[in-house]
Order: C-alpha cells, then structure tokens, then sequence
C-alpha cells in the first residue's frame, strides 16, 4: 500500500506482526420507538455489525494498525416490520489522517435512508464477493467498498477504481426480487441512493472530480504542514474543478456528498485565508451548495 513512505517500511520490517484489517469501526445502534424486538437483539446487532466490518479482510493489501480508517456507523432503527424485520437510515462518517499532523480529514459523511433488513439474535453477519447472503451485509460491504475507494483516490490518482468496481459488484448481485421490496439499489429509488453513489463514482462525467478529490488531499492538506499557503492555493484550484464538474453533471450525488464531508473544514481552512481566496472559496461553494451559500459569505468576517 503506498500511503506514507515510512510506514510502508516499516511494514516490511515488520511484517506480520503489525497487520491490521482496513477498517476501525464504531457502531451505535438506536432504537427509540420499538416495541415488539426484544432489546437484546440490537445489543447482538451492533457487534455482529462491528465484527463483520472490523474483522473482513477487504481488499489484498496489508494495513498498519495507524493506516485503518475510522469509521463511525450509526444505525437508527425506526420501524418494526415484524419481530425480525425492520427499516430505518445509516449514518456512516469516515476520516483519513492528514499527513505531518495529529488533525483527520473527513472523507465521507452520509446518511442513507433507505435501510431494511432482517436480524435474528445471535445471527452472524457473512458476506462473499459476487454472492448475496442478506440486505444488511449487503449494504454494508457496499459501503465497506465504496469507503476504502475514497481513501485510496485521496491519496493516488484514481486509486480507488477496483473499489468502487467491487461496491458495483455488490450492488449488481442483489437479486431483482430483494431490490423490489428495499429501496436504495436501483435508480427509480431515487436521486440520492446507493446506486448513484457508485454510478457517479464510476461515472466518466466525474472522472475530474476524482483527480479534484486527489489534488484537495493529497496535494493540498497533506503539504499544509511545512506550506500551508501553497496548501490553501491548491485546495482552492481543486474545490473549483469540483465546481466544473458539477456543471458537466448537474446535481450530482458525489458533489453533495462533497459539500457534506467538506463544508466545516473548508471554513475553517479558509478563516485565515486571503482576500482573493476567500472570494474564490465563497463563489464556487455558494454554487455547488446553494442552500448554504449564507454560511460561506461569513468566511470573509
């Protein structure tokens, strides 16, 4: 895996004994109106989840315990279909480390509505490429997938396209009959779902917001400690190539999820930034996340 220099050397020192699977993930599981589930299940529910996550060995390369990304999955539980059945949305936050500094980056932060599933207690949860076992693990591998794509694009030049082949995958193996009854895995479900998650990642129309991702981490935050006026520079540039790409395709999902991950850093990035800069920052945000435009103009004080 070539993230950091240092520590792929060390991985060769020490191989073996410093392995580590992809993801550290956090799970929450709340439940606040059910009534028929026993409590106990969803207490079985969120280590099944955070085992299946943590313990998964996704891709063929070998992690350092510093190199797994952090995940935060919130999955709240709304409606009671049965006993075992049930829907309700997945919060998912994940972070990168920036590079010469303690600070993490988000790399994605989502919430997905459109979450059913069926869970018996003690039920574990399995999940094997190309072959679909349940709802839940598949959505779950989807995003297993898709996260892991985002951060290797952070750090190379498309990196993350067998990724986000694989998340496709796993989308393409849900049966037509479990697609028909949970939402979230076809393109009449909607323009903000799974599918176009993965359609615009591997959509050519946003091949330049993929080299924009790239340039905004890996060229832009992961120098800001030794320059961070050549950093705000770059970020700038990428962020407006992000604005180009929204243009080539309108309202595009992986845009608003852009605008969603990067809105707090980019302000607080830019506080310090120059006049020019914040004028730049504040039109190109204002146009791909209209709705907030009022909160970008405060950058200028």
């Amino acid at each position: 895996m070539n993230k950091w220099l240092f520590t792929s050397l060390i991985g060769l020192l020490f191989w073996g004994s410093l392995q580590a699977q992809e993801l550290e993930v956090n799970v929450t599981v709340n439940t606040p109106t059910l009534q028929l589930a026993d409590p106990r299940v969803f207490q079985d529910l969120k280590a099944a989840i955070q085992a299946f996550m943590n313990n998964q060995k996704w891709t063929n390369d070998t992690y350092q315990s510093e190199e797994r990304i952090k995940v935060s999955l919130v999955l709240t539980v709304s409606q009671e279909f049965s006993a075992n059945s049930f829907g309700g949305e997945l919060a998912i936050q994940a972070v990168r480390p920036v590079y010469g500094s303690t600070y993490e980056t988000p790399l994605l932060s989502h919430l997905d509505r459109d979450v059913t599933f069926t869970y018996e207690q003690f039920q574990p949860l399995e999940y094997s490429q190309n072959n679909f076992n349940d709802n839940l693990s598949s959505i779950l591998a989807f995003y297993a997938y898709a996260i892991i794509g985002l951060d290797y694009d952070s750090f190379v030049p498309f990196g993350g396209e067998n990724y986000f082949q694989t998340a496709q995958d796993v989308l393409n193996a849900v049966p037509q009959s479990v697609t028909a009854s949970n939402k979230g895995w076809r393109s009449i479900d909607g323009n903000r779902n799974r599918y176009w998650i993965i359609e615009n990642l591997l959509s050519p129309r946003v091949r330049n917001f993929r080299q924009a991702y790239y340039d905004y981490h890996r060229q832009a935050l992961d120098i800001m400690h030794k320059d961070i006026i050549s950093g705000r520079i770059l970020m700038v540039q990428a962020i407006e190539d992000v604005v180009q790409v929204n243009q080539t395709y309108p309202n595009a999902m992986i845009v608003q999820m852009f605008t969603n991950a990067k809105s707090n850093e980019i302000l607080e990035v830019f506080k310090q930034g120059t006049a020019t800069e914040k004028n730049r920052v504040v039109q190109a945000m204002s146009r791909i996340d209209a709705a907030n435009a009022s909160k970008y103009r405060a950058i200028r004080g």
